[in-house]
């Protein structure tokens, strides 16, 4: 068996500019920090949790929330600086925790350079062709005397044009960049499914010659995942599908639900994604938290137990492993992104904590749950068990969704598996 950092990690994700209590309007001199350096503070806490993978994003100049990019080569201000991420990203690595950036290519601010020029200059600017649907005969809502395409049509957000060699090699150059200056591992293609295929190719060779086992995961939320999946393109995807069923079935009581969908996205033999590694979430930036989503408090615990005993990668959301609620119905975006104040966490629920470090212990030393595949074993409302296989190791994992304890009494390759589950628990054997 061949050993590699992906299958080996699970993920912790952190949208500094809320972890970090940055002002959501970038003031420039005003108010530029170095509160990326608090990130080191934190380590011993990613490391009890048992993470060795960090996905952080976004980092670079922005003039408000970070995915409005203005310079891909220059640290957000009210972070820090280049020298203090450098900083940062040593003490990650030297404590074993790899590095994934966010990059957010599809589209940039209305400060980007390129795009402050094409204002100033109009139809005179170098850069006209930078500019996704650039129309000089129609106008915006800033007034600007010309339209632009951009992100789900706002207008913040500008759409660059991926079929410009200029500006797909202008990104690759940041990226090539961000490798260069702090050893990054990978990074989360923010909009992947608005992005040209090409751009992908290209990354993916320029990435790979760089680092062998450099990691491409890309933001895609509908459809199937197979389009992006292509070994000249990316090499995972955001599992929105696993994201749904988790907390769908465990609400509804309905563990067959997400039995089927498991089935079809990993089974050994006709799954649409078997042998890949997709990435696993309950919650995010964009998306409630799973607290706040879940109608009992202790499905909690078999929400993260699935999430680390099936095909893909784990990731937990900041402050999820606490039981931090949020729901952007009552307030937005803002209220999924707070601020942590390591000396005062708003606990709701520290056993899950405990159990969460207890998963990574489980994952971290079970190569069927890191390298095998998938083969469903019994799937009822109430009741899942499922199997992983490597070629050294075999994991049979049981849930128990109901109140009461559960008796599973299953045969698996000949085996007779008889396990005890207490109630809304889950037990790998």
């Amino acid at each position: 068996m061949i050993k590699n950092w992906i299958n080996e990690s699970m993920f912790y994700h952190i949208y500094p500019l809320g972890f970090f209590g940055c002002e959501m309007e970038n003031k420039g001199d005003e108010n530029k920090s170095d509160k990326i350096l608090k990130l080191i503070d934190y380590i011993p806490h990613l490391k009890r949790l048992g993470i060795n993978a960090l996905y952080i994003g976004p980092i670079f100049q922005s003039a408000t929330h970070g995915y409005d990019t203005t310079d891909y080569k220059k640290i957000d201000s009210r972070l820090g600086t280049n020298e203090d991420f450098s900083t940062v990203a040593k003490a990650l690595k030297d404590n074993g925790i790899s590095i994934v950036l966010d990059g957010v290519f599809n589209h940039v601010g209305r400060n980007f350079w390129a795009f402050e020029d094409v204002k100033a200059n109009r139809e005179n600017s170098p850069y006209c062709s930078w500019i996704s649907g650039l129309r000089f005969d129609w106008n915006n809502s800033y007034n600007d005397g010309f339209h632009y395409d951009s992100w789900e049509g706002h207008e913040l957000l500008v759409k660059l044009n991926m079929n410009n060699p200029d500006v797909r090699n202008h990104l690759l150059d940041a990226v090539e960049y961000w490798i260069d200056e702090w050893d990054i591992d990978g990074i989360r293609l923010d909009a992947a499914d608005c992005i040209d295929l090409q751009f992908f190719r290209e990354l993916k060779q320029r990435t790979t010659a760089k680092k062998s086992d450099f990691w491409l995961m890309g933001e895609i939320i509908n459809g199937e995942y197979t389009r992006w999946l292509q070994p000249d393109l990316l090499d995972s995807v955001t599992n929105y599908a696993l994201f749904n069923g988790v907390y769908n079935s465990l609400n509804s009581k309905n563990l067959c639900d997400i039995g089927f969908n498991v089935n079809r996205e990993f089974n050994k033999e006709w799954g649409l994604y078997k042998g890949k590694l997709l990435y696993n979430f309950v919650d995010n930036h964009d998306v409630n938290r799973v607290a706040s989503m879940i109608q009992n408090p202790k499905d909690l615990f078999n929400v993260y137990s699935i999430i680390y005993t099936l095909p893909g990668v784990p990731s937990i959301y900041y402050g999820s492993e606490w039981g931090i609620k949020g729901d952007k119905h009552n307030g937005g975006d803002i209220v999924l992104r707070p601020e942590i104040d390591v000396d005062n966490i708003p606990i709701e629920n520290n056993e899950l904590v405990e159990h969460i470090a207890k998963l990574s212990g489980i994952r971290s030393s079970r190569n069927a749950l890191k390298y095998g595949d998938y083969e469903q074993v019994m799937s009822e409302c109430l009741h899942w068990a499922f199997a992983r296989n490597s070629e050294d190791d075999t994991a049979l994992v049981f849930v128990n969704t109901d109140d009461n304890p559960y008796h599973f009494s299953v045969n698996y390759r000949g085996r007779q598996y008889e396990q005890d589950v207490e109630p809304n628990s889950t037990v790998v054997v």
